[in-house]
């Protein structure tokens, strides 16, 4: 049975691109223009991915209203913010409302399909019973690549997709220096310097959240980071 993807999104010409792309590639398919309209239907019934739009229509916050109901109704659905809003500032808002990803619409198509099979695979494992499933352990760091999961002195992490397998890239060998490009290759984005840079300060903003002692990351300027040993 196809995936249902729920695509919330007040531009015609956009919603109908990514509509008509993702039902190419096998999904269902089903569009909103609203939060009231989005929010009705889903009192009815939750897909099983939402892509949300920050504006919507006269709600500029429309999205993160409509990201903050969703949580309440599931926490494990995934979400995942397609918007032109790129600030540091909405990035951390949307994620602390509990969405899986944040990407701005200059995303690529086969980019945003992996970051869409990526959370389906991490819904698929979260469903399995916890068994002799791989943990990466460093420190108090904890990571399950499988669940996608990172818990930091016993707390869990809310990373993105991409700032979960930045830090799997750097924990799976600490020390070792990994370079813009090493990290762009795991996490599977095509991003500029200043955007891994973003990324990097948000990762350990959310870990000083939970541990104000945190210095596990290292800069070095000029060649890229490392997870200390």
């Amino acid at each position: 049975m196809a995936r249902a993807i729920a695509i919330v999104e007040d531009e015609p010409a956009i919603r109908a691109n990514y509509a008509d792309a993702l039902r190419r590639l096998g999904f269902e398919v089903q569009v909103y223009a609203s939060h009231p309209e989005a929010s009705r239907a889903f009192d009815l019934r939750l897909p099983d991915l939402v892509l949300i739009d920050i504006g919507l229509g006269d709600e500029p916050e429309g999205g993160f209203d409509l990201c903050r109901e969703l949580r309440q109704k599931s926490a494990t659905l995934p979400i995942i913010f397609l918007t032109a809003r790129d600030s540091d500032f909405d990035v951390i808002s949307g994620l602390r409302l509990g969405a899986d990803d944040y990407l701005t619409k200059d995303v690529s198509l086969p980019h945003l399909t992996a970051r869409i099979n990526t959370l389906f695979r991490r819904i698929d494992a979260l469903r399995r019973p916890q068994g002799a499933e791989a943990v990466l352990q460093q420190g108090l760091l904890s990571l399950l690549p499988e669940r996608m999961q990172v818990t930091w002195n016993g707390a869990e992490v809310p990373l993105t997709v991409t700032e979960f397998w930045m830090v799997h890239t750097m924990v799976r060998h600490p020390g070792h220096l990994k370079s813009r490009d090493q990290l762009m290759r795991d996490a599977q984005v095509v991003v500029d310097d200043a955007t891994i840079t973003s990324h990097i300060k948000r990762i350990r903003k959310k870990f000083i959240a939970i541990d104000p002692a945190f210095d596990e990351i290292d800069t070095v300027h000029g060649a890229g980071y490392r997870w200390k040993p």
